[in-house]
């Protein structure tokens, strides 16, 4: 129980001032935005607060971490999809893109997380194999996002929605990759038995 309770409190205050400096409030030193993505994958919660106004602003925060970690050569969003998202601002779509985003995010690393571990196991720690899957995860993505997106060529001009003829097509193609990767971690599932 002691491990959860520090998830259970509330979160840490980074205090942003005009200077640009970051102030961690719980140890009152100055952190980078390194020390905040450092904090964020050990899974502390944090809140980001300018330091005059008081106004909440963790969201710029953590996409200017997000924009440092892109620059800095770890590339994890691809060009397409950035296109896409940047044409949902603005769109009847937009209030339904953040709830979808965390579902798909949670969905993927429960995912995620428990491929790895089996396949870690069945292969003794392989990391090729388990870069491979999650290249495939990404793709896989990809493509149930670009479903959503009302701008693909062929939509329609009323609703913005695919022809159902396309969208069946991409339904049956995800459908068929799912159905490959379940047949591929099956197969791995009785090479290890």
């Amino acid at each position: 129980m002691s491990e959860e309770s520090p998830k259970a409190e509330a979160p840490v205050i980074i205090k942003k001032y005009a200077n640009r400096r970051l102030y961690k409030t719980q140890t009152s030193s100055y952190v980078t935005l390194d020390h905040l993505a450092l904090m964020v994958k050990e899974g502390t919660e944090f809140e980001v607060r300018d330091a005059r106004t008081g106004e909440d602003i963790t969201r710029s925060v953590l996409t200017q971490i997000i924009f440092e970690e892109e620059a800095n050569g770890q590339s994890l969003l691809p060009i397409k999809f950035l296109r896409q998202l940047i044409r949902f601002y603005g769109d009847s779509l937009q209030s339904f893109v953040p709830g979808y985003l965390d579902m798909s995010m949670d969905g993927f690393t429960k995912n995620q997380e428990a491929m790895r571990t089996r396949l870690a196991e069945a292969l003794g720690g392989s990391t090729q194999v388990i870069e491979n899957m999650t290249r495939q995860n990404m793709a896989m993505f990809e493509r149930a996002f670009s479903m959503f997106s009302p701008f693909k060529g062929g939509t329609d001009t009323v609703t913005g929605a695919p022809p159902v003829d396309e969208a069946a097509r991409e339904n049956a193609a995800l459908r068929m990759e799912v159905e490959r990767l379940r047949r591929e971690l099956a197969a791995k599932e009785v090479k290890k038995v």
